[in-house]
């Protein structure tokens, strides 16, 4: 597996450009010094997404990461000056398939999605969120160097069974130990086999605290970061206190905390997250939900009074049209000598 090269053209196995740190737990922690935080303290942000991703973690701040499902959200947390965004899967199962989060959307699905996004600007890391990596060590693999081909900054990878649910749900199963933990080392190694030396993030995600208890579900994440995670995911912390024992439990490790009005976690603020230790926060359904009563009030309007004049709120399509780079597009058009655009 170390030796597969998967952004060659060529169907032959070839050996990468950086050597790969072992990962295995024979060979004890994984350490690879060019990914140590002390290295991204000083200088300017970069402009590549994964390098700033790992400058944001290095330096204080929480790292807020709203939720994103689709360019238009995208575009409006851009607008309001976030510096990072989220892929919740979440969020990209329900506006593009129209479906739960029940394990029914694909890794091209998150990969379409993803692409999409990092495009919009290409310098603001994107997390994105990769379920269980899709299958087995060579799907996992091949899940991150997608994503990293992409643009995304990094992913989170999860210990739940291949029939998965949204976190937040009940009935939750996962996998043992070991199969978690070779997850991680897959992701790993096909980030470390990256030409050039990649700086894409592995975040080790576990659900099993509503399973097996926080106990489990701390080892868990302390033998994934042994195996190479650089960011700890626990799925579901009901109380502050047990946020604060997490975070003590973990470090150095930076902690990512997920919060959804009405799941299992409290509605921490990120002021409050912060305080608490946590490095990262994401709100998942931030978007999807407030799009729901948007339209859901829309539709009801339209159905009621025949039009949709109250709840366009004045917004023409130019307006509309601004929100998702309209005026940055006739710049550009005018910039390569372009004059179809001259009057919109």
């Amino acid at each position: 597996m170390p030796g597969i090269d998967y952004f060659s053209n060529s169907s032959q196995a070839a050996a990468p450009a950086v050597p790969v740190p072992s990962a295995g737990p024979a060979n004890g922690v994984y350490h690879n010094p060019r990914l140590d935080p002390k290295n991204y303290l000083e200088g300017p942000l970069s402009s590549h997404p994964a390098t700033r991703l790992r400058q944001m973690l290095a330096r204080p701040g929480i790292v807020v990461a709203p939720g994103i499902c689709d360019g238009i959200s995208a575009r409006v947390a851009l607008e309001t000056g976030f510096d990072c965004l989220y892929q919740s899967g979440a969020a990209t199962t329900a506006s593009r398939l129209g479906q739960p989060d029940l394990a029914i959307a694909t890794m091209n699905d998150f990969v379409s999605a993803a692409s999409m996004v990092c495009a919009i600007n290409p310098s603001v890391p994107v997390i994105a969120d990769a379920d269980t990596g899709f299958g087995g060590p060579i799907n996992v693999a091949r899940t991150v160097t997608q994503y990293a081909r992409a643009g995304v900054a990094g992913l989170h990878i999860e210990d739940q069974v291949q029939t998965k649910r949204c976190g937040h749900l009940m009935g939750k199963q996962v996998v043992s130990r070991e199969e978690f933990l070779t997850r991680i080392r897959a992701a790993v190694l096909a980030r470390d086999a990256i030409p050039g030396g990649s700086d894409f993030v592995i975040i080790g995600r576990t659900d099993s605290a509503q399973v097996l208890g926080m106990e489990e579900a701390l080892t868990r994440l302390r033998l994934a970061a042994d195996a190479g995670a650089d960011v700890c995911f626990i799925e579901g912390v009901k109380t502050a206190e047990l946020l604060k024992d997490t975070v003590a439990a973990l470090a150095p490790k930076p902690v990512l905390v997920n919060v959804i009005s009405g799941g299992l976690t409290p509605s921490f603020t990120y002021h409050e997250a912060e305080k608490m230790g946590a490095k990262i926060i994401i709100f998942s359904l931030v978007s999807c939900v407030a799009m729901v009563h948007a339209v859901r009030e829309a539709m009801r309007s339209l159905k009621k009074t025949g039009t949709d004049f109250s709840t366009a709120k004045g917004m023409d399509p130019k307006a509309f049209f601004e929100v998702v780079g309209l005026n940055e597009v006739v710049e550009f058009d005018k910039q390569a000598g372009g004059s179809a655009f001259d009057v919109v």
